[in-house]
């Protein structure tokens, strides 16, 4: 019997009620702003489903693969720079097929709230010859996760199911159905299907383009492809959340929205272009639909009136195709906020020292890209998961080991674990001598706290073994392997100098958990303004809950501060006191 209720949903929360009404039985995933919720609601079903966080989205889809080539309908979940993580299976498992419905759920991030790039997921997909579903609403999500995996057994294709910032983040009615029970597909060995060597994988690529051409007709029938006509004086093509906006904008348009993106459907298209008198292509990111539908011969109006750089609006279409301004009053702004580490983060501990030695830091994908900003400065790049130590040695290659002895890697206990290790592996093996700084806070703390592999607990909640990090360091050949607590500043700087100077890779793990992660309450200190000397010093980390007085002397906010009791350590004077110890 259908539970037969609405409830509001975030557009992640209703991608996981999806893929559990649709029956998946497994599913694997990387967290990583804005996909991270979906795993995280659908470990509520845990009780009919398995979820994991493995430790990268390359093993994430390797995992959802095999669970498909075994016969159960699954899954992996990532953001838009993890879909090129993933690449290399998904390129592949294109040519395979499926078993099970396997779906690849991506989210992108126009705007770049969270993100190094803007890349949009229908350019890889398109690529890899992977066909894309995308909603644009709460509601969608969930139905079209549900069609998503019917489609892939149907078809015989994996599918990559695209969302964004906005949809996952946005919240919308959602009606909740019973699961359907989806029996276990029998595996039957075909090593021509699921073996790409060389001659195997032509003949897929044979079937796959033959499969390609069938979706693409199927694709001018699917009921997620639909014509809304209305006034015909202008057609606008959409998809995904840009729908919303055209709606709101202009209510009287004609549109045809796209729930399937790849491959679209040239015939559909075709009849609605030749109804309207003026067609517009409005799509966020690039312009993937636009293109497609010019080569048709098809004229359109698309990015030369709106931008391939961040987030649309209504006012923007508003102003993009009817010509109006709107005259709103400008919110007041808020003054500017840089981004900055929180109260008694142990990074800023690290940082602090890393700036008094006057180092620079290659960095890696975490919170602690925060040190590139004042007053740490210390970060002097920051490319994708893993690459602070393997662009370490690409510079002691290039310039020597003398050049690298003002620097150093940093990189996180997830990040380490993602792609690190393989880093690591090539400094040893191709005879580096750099310092690596393990910034190990005992959590994935960018995205809100998840677990990983070295934590010792599961995205299901269960207790398991946790990857030894420092034997792990060792076992790949590191002879210099040091743990040191990041507010002991005294000992890290001792340890810095020391490591750095050698001839040898080294590996400095900072291991001092990240401070939201304890709920206990927390050692109180005051400053005391009559012992205040000004100096400074206390102010140099950056701690928000530091201020200074109209005299210049100093404050801390004890409903910010987290007790860390860097700022003692630094003051020389002993204005700054422990008035309260933790629990």
């Amino acid at each position: 019997m259908a539970e037969n209720k609405k409830v509001i949903m975030l557009g992640n929360e209703a991608i996981a009620r999806g893929a559990y009404e649709a029956g998946v039985k497994v599913s694997a995933a990387y967290p990583g702003t804005p996909s991270t919720e979906i795993s995280e609601n659908l470990v509520k079903y845990k009780d009919s489903l398995y979820c994991e966080w493995s430790p990268n989205e390359k093993v994430a889809t390797e995992v959802a693969i095999g669970a498909s080539v075994a016969g159960v309908r699954a899954m992996s979940c990532m953001k838009h720079v993890g879909f090129n993580v993933a690449a290399d299976p998904a390129y592949t498992v294109s040519y395979m097929g499926v078993n099970g419905g396997l779906v690849i759920v991506v989210a992108d991030d126009p705007g770049l709230y969270s993100s190094q790039n803007e890349q949009d997921t229908r350019m890889v997909a398109r690529a890899a010859q992977l066909p894309v579903l995308e909603p644009s609403d709460s509601s969608e999500a969930k139905e079209f996760m549900k069609m998503a995996f019917d489609l892939s057994e149907k078809y015989d294709r994996p599918f990559v199911f695209r969302t964004t910032t906005r949809l996952a983040h946005s919240q919308g009615l959602v009606e909740l159905c019973d699961p359907v029970e989806v029996p276990d597909k029998p595996y039957v060995k075909d090593i021509r299907k699921t073996v790409m060597m060389p001659g195997n994988a032509k003949l897929r690529h044979v079937e796959i383009e033959k499969r390609n051409l069938e979706l693409a007709e199927v694709a001018n029938t699917l009921p997620i492809n639909q014509v809304e006509m209305n006034d015909t004086k202008i057609g606008v093509i959409t998809s995904g959340i840009p729908y919303q906006y055209v709606r709101e904008a202009m209510p009287d348009a004609s549109v045809l929205k796209l729930g399937m993106v790849n491959p679209l459907p040239r015939k559909l298209i075709e009849d609605f272009a030749s109804k309207v008198e003026k067609l517009y292509i409005v799509e966020e990111l690039d312009p993937v639909i636009e293109e497609q539908v010019k080569s048709w011969g098809i004229k359109a109006t698309g990015k030369e009136i709106f931008t391939v750089q961040g987030e649309y609006s209504a006012n923007m279409i508003r102003e993009a195709i009817l010509g109006e301004k709107l005259d709103l009053k400008q919110p007041a702004q808020a003054p500017g906020r840089p981004p900055i580490l929180c109260p008694g983060c142990p990074h800023r501990s690290v940082y602090y020292v890393l700036n008094k030695l006057k180092m620079h830091a290659a960095g890696d994908i975490g919170c602690y890209t925060l040190g590139a900003v004042a007053p740490l400065s210390v970060v002097d790049t920051t490319i994708c998961m893993g690459a602070s130590i393997s662009s370490l040695h690409g510079m002691e290659k290039a310039k020597g080991k003398e050049y690298i002895k003002n620097w150093v890697a940093v990189i996180g206990d997830s990040t380490f674990l993602h792609t690190g290790v393989n880093s690591l592996m090539n400094m040893m093996y191709n005879k580096a001598t750099g310092t690596v700084m393990i910034l190990d806070n005992s959590t994935t703390g960018m995205t809100g706290h998840q677990d990983h592999a070295a934590t010792g607990k599961t995205l299901q909640g269960d207790p398991t073994y946790a990857i030894d990090i420092p034997a792990l360091c060792r076992a790949i050949g590191v002879k210099n392997v040091i743990e040191v607590n990041a507010f002991d500043i005294e000992k890290l700087e001792q340890v810095v100098k020391e490591e750095v100077a050698k001839d040898e890779v080294s590996v400095i793990i900072t291991k001092t958990p990240c401070v939201l992660l304890s709920k206990k309450k927390k050692p109180l200190y005051v400053a005391h303004a009559d012992k205040c000397k000004k100096c400074g010093m206390c102010m140099k980390p950056g701690c928000p809950a530091m201020t200074k007085n109209a005299d210049g002397t100093v404050y801390i906010d004890d409903t910010m501060c987290t007790g860390c009791g860097l700022c003692e350590k630094l003051c020389k004077f002993n204005a700054i006191e422990l008035v309260k110890a933790g629990e």
